[in-house]
């Protein structure tokens, strides 16, 4: 069965929020309550894929310690520019 957009939607925002670290609940919750809404599903599944990865790694990708994974740099940079505003 299909997840409906609005469910998967939910399901990432509390994913965000409720992560290892609470630097990466910061970063991600608020980068998710201000993009998730506008993602096309192929964005939510790159995001939701990024959920699965470890807190460590998400900071130091997001600071830029450490370059992202080719699959991930543009929503690593959109989420760091996100997370300087």
């Amino acid at each position: 069965m299909t997840e409906l957009r609005d469910v998967q939607i939910k399901r990432l925002k509390m994913r965000s929020m409720r992560r290892g670290i609470k630097e990466m609940d910061l970063i991600l919750q608020a980068y998710a309550e201000r993009n998730l809404a506008a993602m096309d599903s192929a964005g939510l599944e790159t995001y939701d894929a990024l959920l699965h990865e470890n807190d460590q790694d998400l900071y130091q990708w997001v600071t830029g310690q450490v370059a992202a994974p080719e699959r991930f740099g543009d929503l690593i940079t959109d989420i760091a520019q996100t997370f300087q505003k």
